[in-house]
């Protein structure tokens, strides 16, 4: 069976991602999360935290290409200091990036209607423990949204502050 993604069904993405509490949604093209490579849209608004984290192993990189709207993508040292910023977005002229396994990394949606397409190894792993940044608030946590904020603007270099 053919998979499109249309303008009707990232329409429809954005806006149950305005809706949900994390402000983001997906929709996987994979058939399981057992399955070898993970292919999906992923809905982003403003204000959605998605913490610093890495996937461990060679081979647990990851491909995000925006499709539309705007996302930074933050690249840290293990100290959690700035090393790498790209904006992506039609509007910067970078489409996409390639996060090779193991690197500390975050984004954030910088407009509304942000939708990336990601892909990467599978099967699903969940992102936790020492694969969670230790310097970075825990998503849903009060601190959380100031880290937000802070990621939209840092700049390589900054080291991330104390909340």
């Amino acid at each position: 069976m053919l998979k499109v993604i249309s303008q009707s069904s990232l329409d429809e993405l954005s806006r149950i991602a305005t809706t949900m509490p994390r402000r983001r949604m997906n929709s996987n093209l994979h058939p399981d999360l057992n399955d070898s490579i993970h292919r999906f849209c992923n809905a982003l608004e403003p204000c959605t935290y998605l913490p610093p984290h890495r996937h461990v192993g060679a081979d647990r990189w990851e491909l995000m290409t925006v499709l539309r709207g705007s996302v930074a993508v933050l690249i840290f040292n293990d100290l959690g200091t700035v090393i790498e910023r790209l904006v992506l977005g039609p509007q910067e002229a970078n489409y996409a990036i390639e996060i090779p396994g193991g690197t500390w990394h975050a984004l954030t949606s910088l407009a509304a209607g942000t939708v990336i397409l990601e892909i990467k190894h599978g099967p699903y792993i969940k992102v936790e423990g020492a694969n969670l940044a230790a310097w970075a608030p825990a998503e849903g946590t009060p601190q959380a949204d100031a880290m937000e904020q802070w990621m939209r603007t840092a700049r390589v270099g900054a080291c991330v502050p104390h909340f």
